[in-house]
């Protein structure tokens, strides 16, 4: 068992709320260590759309996710946060002191006097959806976030989803890809109303795709795919 590592604050989670708790906490002289499973600062802003628009942060009308992480880093700097990246919280307990123990799948034991959980949607594990062979295509043409809208530039995008963020990324990719449909398992979306409205202006326009159904199948060969078939209300059909 490690040394333990001395602190006054363990904050779980390294995205945008822990990262400002860091700066709320400095103005108290209180030091901070973060614990995160990512490998770097940020959160889901920094590994689910880094490049997205966020239109939703007081006095910034638009800041892509990096751009924030950015300047909550550039805020918090001179706190001087220790970072412990790569990491999962696996214990927790209260000591005779009264004081906390943290501890990492890494073995790391970590002695403070609170911990924040500012751990958001928990840690990133995409959930694979059950579409037979989808995993031959993971990380070459089917993908579970987007770092770099520039990857898809010029591509035929098929976007499954009815949340904000499959609304999010129809909305965003469309003026970068040749071609983006939308599919979701039914015509209510859980997103916003100003970007399921967008996107039904966009379908009016021409300018994308629309399909009620769910993904059934890929079809395609060495990672990269040619089709999926969407099983909808009146059938089967692929789309290219």
């Amino acid at each position: 068992m490690s040394t333990p590592i001395e602190t006054d604050v363990v904050i779980v989670g390294a995205g945008p709320c822990g990262l400002f708790a860091v700066f709320e906490l400095g103005l108290y002289d209180l030091k901070c260590h973060l614990v995160d499973i990512l490998d770097r600062p940020g959160g889901q802003c920094a590994e689910l759309y880094p490049e997205k628009p966020i239109y939703d942060i007081p006095a910034w009308p638009e800041i892509s996710g990096q751009a924030l992480t950015d300047k909550l880093m550039e805020q918090i700097a001179p706190f001087k946060p220790e970072f412990h990246f790569n990491r999962m919280v696996s214990g927790f307990r209260k000591l005779d002191n009264g004081r906390f123990e943290v501890e990492t799948d890494e073995g790391e034991l970590l002695h403070c006097h609170a911990v924040v959980i500012a751990a958001g949607g928990g840690s990133f594990q995409p959930k694979r959806p059950p579409v037979p062979g989808i995993e031959a295509y993971e990380g070459s043409s089917v993908f579970y976030s987007v770092r770099r809208m520039e990857e898809f530039r010029g591509q035929d995008l098929l976007i499954v989803g009815g949340g904000d963020s499959a609304l999010d990324w129809t909305l965003n990719l469309q003026p970068v890809a040749k071609s983006v449909t939308l599919v979701h398992r039914r015509p209510d979306f859980r997103a916003a109303p100003d970007s399921v409205n967008k996107m039904f202006a966009l379908r009016e326009q021409g300018k994308i795709n629309f399909h009620v159904g769910q993904v059934s199948g890929l079809k395609g060969e060495g990672g990269q795919l040619t089709a999926a078939t969407v099983k909808g209300p009146d059938g089967e059909t692929d789309i290219p």
